[in-house]
C-alpha cells in the first residue's frame, strides 16, 4: 500500500503557476507540500546539499503577496538551483567542502529570472566535485537515481535530475559543459536542454567550461522545459508551434572510437525515428562528420576545464578527490602545451553546421547514452582510470555538441528492458531550441511517458 502524497507533489509547473495564479492554490501551501515530501523522500536519493526550509517559505510568502500574479509564469514553482552557481547568502559548493566559495553576495542572472519569474528555490542540487565526472558522489556518499537506487542519476546535474525524476521539485536548473544536462535527463528519463551558445546568460567563470557551458533546466514535461527556457532566456513566449515537415539525419555512431551503443539504445533511435515518420517527418540514416582529431581536443579540454576550476578557486590539487588530482594536472599539461585552442572548436562547429545546411537536415537525433547508468557507489574513491572508463563508455554522445556550441535536447522514449529509462539525443543548428522542444512534444504527445521514478514517487500524475 503506497502512502498518500501531498495534492502539488507530482504536479507540473505548468499546473502549479496556473493554479496559483488563479487562486486554486498558493505558493505557500505548493513550498510546504514539496519541504514535506523532501522531508520524506531526500534521504533515500541525497539530491540536495543545501535544503532551504525557512527561507523558501518565505519567499513563498512574498510570491504570494505580489499584486499581478499573472506576469509570473512560475509563479510559486519550487526550484533546486545546482550548486556551482551563485544564490544571494549561501556559499557556491563545486561538489565539495574543499572547492567551496564563499557566501555570494548576489544571486546569478539565470537565479535572478527564475526568482522574477516567481519559482521559490527550495534546495541547492548536488554535484561531482568540480563537475568533472557523469557520476554524482563525495566523500558523503553518493546522488541515487530514484528509478533505481543502485544506479548514477548521472553528472554533473546528477542532484538536479534526481530531485525531479523523485518529485522533489517539479523544474530544477543545471549546466551543460560537457553533457552535464543531457546525461543526468537520460539517466533519469527526463526532459534537459541545452541551449545554443549565446542564447542564455553563460555560467560565470571556469564554470563555463571555455565559453561552452550553457544553463538550462530539467523538467518531465515539454511544456516546463519550454516555460522555463523562456524564463531564462528572457523571452516573452514559450509557444510552441508543430512543426511541418522536417529532413531529419538518424545515426547511432559513436563520436569516441570503439564505443558502441547497446542493443537498447540503439532501439531507441529506431522508436524515435518512427515517431519521426507518424508526425510526418523524413528521417535519413547519416553519420554527423566527427574528425579523427575531434577525440583528443575534447580530452584535452575536458582535462583543462578542472585545471581552470581548480587555479580560479585556488585550490592546491593535493585538497581534490584523487581522481580529480590527475585531470588537473593532465589539464596543465594540455593548456601549457597549447592543445585547447578556440579556433579548433570554431573549426568543428562551421563543420557542424555545415552538416545541417548543405544536407539540407534540420535536425539529427542520435542516442542519449551508450549503455545503462553506471552504479551509483564509491566513484569519489576509485581510481582516475576507473572513473574516465566508466563515464566514456556509458556517456559518449553528449560531449561534440558543447564543442559546437549547437543546442541539444534528451527526451524520453521508453524503458529499457531492466526498467530504467531509454532517451534519445536531438541536435539542431544554431537558434533551433523551440524547433527541438516543439518535435520533444510530438514525441510525447504520441507516445507518453511516465513523468516519476516508480520505485519513490509511486503517484503516476
Amino acid at each position: 500500500m503506497t502512502e498518500p502524497v501531498p495534492n502539488w507533489v507530482g504536479a507540473t509547473a505548468k499546473q502549479i503557476a496556473r493554479g496559483v495564479r488563479r487562486g486554486d492554490t498558493s505558493a505557500t501551501q505548493v513550498v510546504a507540500d514539496h519541504l514535506e515530501h523532501i522531508t520524506a523522500r531526500e534521504p533515500l536519493i541525497g539530491a540536495f546539499r543545501v535544503v532551504r526550509g525557512g527561507e523558501a517559505a518565505t519567499e513563498a510568502e512574498k510570491v504570494d503577496e505580489q499584486h499581478d500574479l499573472t506576469r509570473l509564469p512560475l509563479a510559486g514553482v519550487p526550484v533546486a538551483v545546482k550548486e556551482n552557481t551563485a544564490i544571494a547568502g549561501l556559499p557556491t559548493w563545486h561538489g565539495s567542502a574543499a572547492a567551496r566559495g564563499p557566501i555570494a553576495e548576489e544571486d546569478h542572472e539565470v537565479v535572478r529570472r527564475l526568482r522574477g519569474a516567481g519559482a521559490v528555490v527550495v534546495a541547492t542540487s548536488r554535484m561531482p566535485e568540480l563537475g568533472v565526472f557523469a557520476v554524482t558522489d563525495d566523500e558523503d556518499g553518493p546522488t541515487r537515481n530514484p528509478w533505481d537506487l543502485t544506479r548514477t542519476p548521472g553528472g554533473s546535474s546528477g542532484g538536479a535530475a534526481a530531485a525531479v525524476a523523485a518529485g522533489l521539485v517539479p523544474i530544477a536548473h543545471g549546466n551543460d559543459g560537457f553533457g552535464s544536462i543531457r546525461i543526468p535527463a537520460a539517466c533519469c528519463g527526463l526532459v534537459g536542454l541545452k541551449p545554443g551558445r549565446g542564447v542564455v546568460p553563460p555560467p560565470a567563470g571556469a564554470t563555463g567550461f571555455f565559453g561552452m557551458g550553457e544553463h538550462g533546466l530539467l523538467t518531465t514535461t515539454v511544456a516546463d522545459a519550454a516555460i522555463g527556457f523562456a524564463v531564462l532566456a528572457g523571452r516573452e513566449s514559450a509557444k510552441l508551434v508543430e512543426p511541418s515537415h522536417l529532413r531529419i539525419a538518424v545515426s547511432t555512431r559513436s563520436p569516441v572510437s570503439g564505443i558502441r551503443a547497446d542493443a537498447p539504445n540503439r532501439d531507441a533511435v529506431t522508436a524515435a525515428s518512427r515517431l519521426l515518420l507518424a508526425a510526418g517527418h523524413t528521417a535519413v540514416a547519416r553519420d554527423p562528420v566527427y574528425p579523427v582529431s575531434l577525440g583528443a581536443r575534447g580530452l584535452a579540454t575536458w582535462f583543462a576545464d578542472a585545471a581552470q576550476k581548480a587555479e580560479e578557486g585556488g585550490l592546491p590539487l593535493g585538497t581534490l578527490q584523487r581522481r580529480h588530482r590527475i585531470h588537473a594536472r593532465l589539464g596543465k599539461i594540455a593548456l601549457r602545451r597549447g592543445y585547447v585552442r578556440e579556433a579548433d572548436r570554431e573549426a568543428f562547429r562551421t563543420r557542424s553546421i555545415a552538416f545541417f545546411g548543405d544536407n539540407g537536415f534540420d535536425l539529427l537525433v542520435t542516442p542519449a547514452l551508450a549503455a545503462t547508468p553506471p552504479a551509483a557507489d564509491g566513484w569519489a574513491q576509485r581510481s582516475w582510470a576507473a572513473n574516465m572508463r566508466a563515464c566514456m563508455r556509458y556517456a559518449p554522445f553528449s560531449a561534440p555538441w558543447n564543442l559546437a556550441a549547437l543546442p541539444a535536447l534528451v527526451v524520453p522514449v521508453g524503458l529499457r528492458p531492466d526498467g530504467l529509462p531509454l532517451t534519445v539525443q536531438l541536435v539542431g543548428p544554431p537558434g533551433s531550441e523551440m524547433t527541438l522542444l516543439a518535435v520533444a512534444g510530438q514525441f510525447e504527445l504520441a507516445a507518453p511517458w511516465q513523468r516519476h521514478a516508480p520505485s519513490v514517487f509511486p503517484a503516476v500524475r
